[in-house]
């Protein structure tokens, strides 16, 4: 295929996002080859590459047709918009895809000997973040008047240095802001992986492997915690062992052979099948429980 018609894709190069953004690829179906710190790796069986660049640079790269799709948090895309914006400029990456990985808040948090009770605690206040546009507008919904203070990183620093009062930063686990003894005050943007898409109109050959790959992750983020079920059951029990199956829409019955009483159940179930639920399904009656991962689906 023509160098022109492969799909390219830039992904974060290092951080929250790589692991899975790759692991989402493959699962898709993409057998890929990379050497050793390179930046690019090529897809062997589709015609898709993937560049691994800075995160920030991502909406960028996608804007300016560098890219065809982008894996990139909601948090950068809207801090791009936004200062896009500010400088009287339309984003034009369209946003096509949310993922089911890299959930974050980006939130203000304030140091644990200082009192916090409502926003209103904000006003004069010093605020280091590296996410200035996404927390002005944070501000100015709420009418605070604060000093938005840029930072490159070790935000979580600056009120020990002295050079803000709080912070505004990502917090998933809320493991870093324990280790520098500060605490959570206000969400100020939920954030997730997702996936954005060049403005320029792709060739025909290129938008059929955009639905494809669409289509993909679909499947496999459909079956992410489901399982596959197969048990046998007393025709008796079988609305009981319906009500129990977690998250299974239509169970398939199927007749055993020599055994009028009993049937198979096969089910997919879409919610997490826990120990207990099988120990019900016991109690209802349920024998031979057998309980599979599902790799993907297509609905």
């Amino acid at each position: 295929m023509d160098k022109r018609q492969r799909l390219k894709v830039a992904v974060q190069k290092s951080g929250r996002l790589t692991d899975n953004s790759l692991d989402l690829l493959v699962r898709c179906g993409l057998k890929y080859s990379r050497g050793k710190d390179q930046l690019m790796c090529y897809g062997e069986n589709m015609p898709l590459d993937v560049l691994f660049v800075r995160d920030d640079d991502i909406p960028d790269l996608v804007q300016e047709d560098v890219c065809d799709l982008g894996i990139v948090g909601l948090n950068v895309v809207e801090e791009k918009r936004l200062a896009l914006q500010a400088r009287g400029n339309a984003a034009l990456f369209e946003q096509i895809q949310l993922l089911d990985f890299g959930r974050c808040r980006l939130a203000i948090a304030a140091p644990d000997e200082a009192s916090y009770a409502s926003c209103s605690d904000l006003q004069g206040k010093r605020i280091a973040t590296t996410y200035p546009h996404t927390l002005t507008r944070f501000l100015r919904e709420r009418q605070v008047q604060a000093e938005v203070v840029t930072l490159s990183g070790a935000v979580e620093i600056a009120p020990r240095l002295g050079r803000a009062d709080y912070i505004c930063d990502l917090v998933s686990s809320g493991s870093t802001l324990l280790a520098n003894r500060l605490r959570e005050v206000e969400t100020v943007l939920e954030s997730q992986a997702m996936i954005i898409r060049t403005p320029v109109p792709l060739p025909d050959e290129k938008q059929e492997w955009v639905r494809r790959l669409s289509l993909r992750i679909d499947g496999v983020q459909q079956v992410k915690e489901s399982k596959y079920i197969m048990l046998h059951a007393p025709r008796s029990a079988l609305a009981e062992i319906k009500r129990l199956l977690p998250g299974s829409e239509s169970p398939t019955v199927i007749p055993l052979e020599s055994c009028e009483d009993k049937v198979a159940v096969h089910a997919v179930c879409r919610e997490t099948v826990f120990w207990e639920t099988l120990e019900s399904l016991k109690s209802a009656g349920a024998s031979a429980v057998l309980v599979l991962p599902v790799e993907k689906m297509l609905a």
